[in-house]
């Protein structure tokens, strides 16, 4: 797969075997994530699947939810200030989505939730293209 050139920062690669990148930010999203961090501290990312809002990556305060053997971590970003940010994912999602890659976008609009991003009239979604790792 060709690298996201709408991407504003790739995570680094973290799954044991892959040298690639599964998930990016867009340079909108990075900018409400620093604003977000300014408000609440280090931030991560959890996307579960299913339905309602289960689609849309949900954006916590680092450690306010509990990942667990049931999670896969897709990727840590460095983000501007030092900070690092995890992106992880249900294992049962990434099973559906393990042929994809993840870029995380911002839009105008409100998702339901507990992501921190709510309260600003913005909320985050994801937008996938398919994996070409043949070489």
């Amino acid at each position: 797969m060709e690298p996201n050139t709408d991407a504003g920062l790739q995570a680094a690669a973290v799954i044991p075997g892959e040298d690639f990148s599964r998930v990016s930010l867009t340079p909108a999203a990075v900018a409400l994530l620093e604003k977000l961090r300014d408000r609440h501290g280090p931030l991560m990312f959890h996307q579960s699947g299913g339905c309602c809002d289960g689609s849309s990556p949900m954006c916590y305060p680092a450690g306010d939810f509990i990942t667990a053997e049931a999670d896969v971590l897709l990727g840590t970003f460095g983000m501007p200030g030092g900070d690092s940010l995890d992106f992880w994912m249900s294992r049962e999602q990434f099973e559906y989505w393990k042929h994809t890659h993840l870029t995380v976008d911002v839009v105008d609009g409100r998702g339901s939730g507990f992501s921190v991003e709510a309260p600003e009239g913005k909320r985050f979604l994801i937008r996938s293209a398919l994996i070409d790792n043949r070489g």
